[in-house]
């Protein structure tokens, strides 16, 4: 069984606040992890799944429901269906305040589930779950090219074969474009759904320009730019902004965009085996959105995360800018044998940047000059983890 490793932190914020809310994608292991913890709380743990007629029907009338299971620690699945429980959760909290009386799963960021962010406010914790993290597998590099290929859904990275790891990803498509985002209130059919995810597949690791989205669609920028909104707090598509500190430079402002899992790209590019995936023209933008990813999962909430690109060609894929405003610069690169332009070293000069790391796909370290030092993914993201805590 892997272990999560957000597994410990969930246990002690469920030992302090009355509600956690576990959000995430669909399918990401959110049930799966509640359940791996059910001896480290010290309560019975009452499961409901609300997407199950049978469960459904035993919050007929939930006031009674949770009054009854006062003493237990109910987790509540898929509850982004029922938006109205909110008032009675906190009429609940409210009540008898104890710790982990909840635990809330959802499929939609708190900003999507609007209502629970307003009636929760200070009773319940929100605490993301990402797709398998390559520091979970703990296998020493040998999955890093299934992970990269298949991406880090759990049925999907360990199904017994590629054909059935594409088709559990085209299930995962057709599950969210018909039925999910409908009911989050995405307002366009699911065959523009699709159309647009695969656009954004074919834009992944590009700055976005809602103009062209918006023409391609034949729809507005107003309106595009909702989609985005909607596919974002859904856990399908990241969006990394672009630099905001000092810069004497004229930045660009846009956003990139990136597909958050690199299996659900691949999948909408065609892309199923690693030398697909090398000669794809895009290889360079899935590693880069890839590496972000698992760099992401493991940053701190108070590190902030971004690009740096101007007008004049000084860029870097991300800026790490640490609680102590200190900055980090990285470079992602498609290569064992990685050199950077003149426009990388620019972003060094006009940060000031003391360090640049180098992301490449094998396990190599060393240094191209004196602050500027290669090395892999893994390597990496063990320096930041020490560095962040």
């Amino acid at each position: 069984m892997i272990i999560r490793f957000i597994e410990n932190e969930l246990v002690e914020l469920l030992g302090e606040f009355p509600a956690v809310a576990i959000v995430g994608p669909r399918q990401v292991g959110k049930t799966t992890l509640v359940k791996s913890i059910e001896g480290k709380i010290a309560k019975e743990v009452v499961y409901i799944d609300l997407e199950n007629p049978r469960h459904e029907i035993k919050l007929t009338d939930p006031v009674l429901f949770f009054e009854n299971n006062e003493d237990k620690c109910v987790v509540l699945d898929e509850i982004q269906r029922r938006k109205d429980l909110f008032p009675i959760l906190r009429s609940m909290i409210d009540q008898h305040r104890m710790p982990a009386r909840f635990i809330l799963l959802g499929s939609a960021s708190p900003d999507l589930i609007r209502d629970s962010s307003e009636s929760l406010a200070g009773r319940v914790f929100y605490k993301e779950l990402t797709p398998l993290h390559v520091a979970e597998l703990n296998t020493k590099g040998e999955q890093d090219n299934d992970l990269l290929l298949r991406g880090g859904f759990p049925n999907s990275l360990l199904a017994k074969s590629d054909k059935m790891s594409g088709l559990w990803r085209e299930s995962f498509i057709q599950t969210y474009v018909e039925k999910d985002l409908p009911l989050l209130g995405l307002p366009i059919s699911p065959s523009e759904s699709r159309r647009l995810l695969r656009m954004i597949a074919h834009l992944h690791g590009q700055v976005l320009n809602y103009s062209l989205l918006s023409k391609s669609l034949g729809v507005s920028s107003p309106s595009v730019k909702k989609y985005i909104h909607f596919l974002e707090h859904a856990f399908l598509i990241e969006l990394l902004e672009s630099y905001s500190g000092n810069s004497a430079k004229r930045i660009i402002k846009s956003p990139k965009i990136y597909i958050r899992d690199s299996g659900v790209v691949n999948y909408l590019l065609g892309i199923t085996t690693y030398n697909d995936f090398l000669s794809h023209p895009n290889a360079g933008g899935i590693w880069e959105g890839y590496v972000i990813q698992q760099i992401k999962a493991v940053m701190p909430y108070n590190v902030n995360m971004s690009y740096y690109r101007t007008g004049h060609g000084a860029e870097l894929d991300v800026i790490l800018t640490l609680p102590n405003q200190k900055q980090i610069g990285v470079e992602i690169k498609l290569s064992s044998s990685p050199s950077l332009s003149r426009g990388n070293y620019e972003v060094m000069t006009d940060l000031q940047l003391e360090q640049l790391y180098v992301i490449i796909p094998t396990s190599d370290v060393y240094f191209l000059k004196e602050n500027v030092q290669v090395m892999g993914m893994r390597t990496f993201i063990q320096k930041m983890e020490k560095l962040t805590k």
